[in-house]
């Protein structure tokens, strides 16, 4: 190739391919969860469920999130909030109403939502003070 036969076009191109900004991020457990609806448990900000558009080992970002004040399980035999994500929450839970982004910045864990738990908990009531 003769550098002083390149077409403006050719030139472009190349400049393009060495000034292309490239955003590398390392992939990690947690970004399968991305997109998903969960049960998000953590320490200080309780139980929340919303759909997980980011997260790392710093926080997650929720979409349509709700916190759960008190839940049960719809479905008596399972227990606790992994018993929330797969089959909702009983007639006695507590939730409130949906905010449109929830950042939340500690320690937490995931717990994907089935799609029976996803319309129960999206359709859920919001609990009155």
């Amino acid at each position: 190739m003769n550098l002083d036969e390149l077409t403006l076009g050719q030139i472009k191109e190349l400049n393009s391919i060495f000034t292309e900004k490239v955003e590398l991020k390392s992939s990690t457990l947690l970004d399968s969860a991305i997109g998903k609806y969960c049960i998000v448990r953590t320490r200080n900000e309780g139980i929340n469920f919303g759909k997980v558009i980011d997260c790392d080992d710093t926080g997650v970002v929720l979409d349509k999130a709700r916190r759960i004040y008190y839940h049960r399980p719809k479905d008596k035999n399972v227990s606790w909030y992994e018993g929330v994500a797969e089959t909702g929450l009983h007639s006695d839970s507590k939730i409130s109403g949906e905010v449109s982004r929830k950042y939340i910045v500690e320690d937490y864990s995931l717990t994907i939502c089935s799609e029976k738990a996803i319309k129960n908990i999206q359709n859920y009531e919001a609990t009155k003070n």
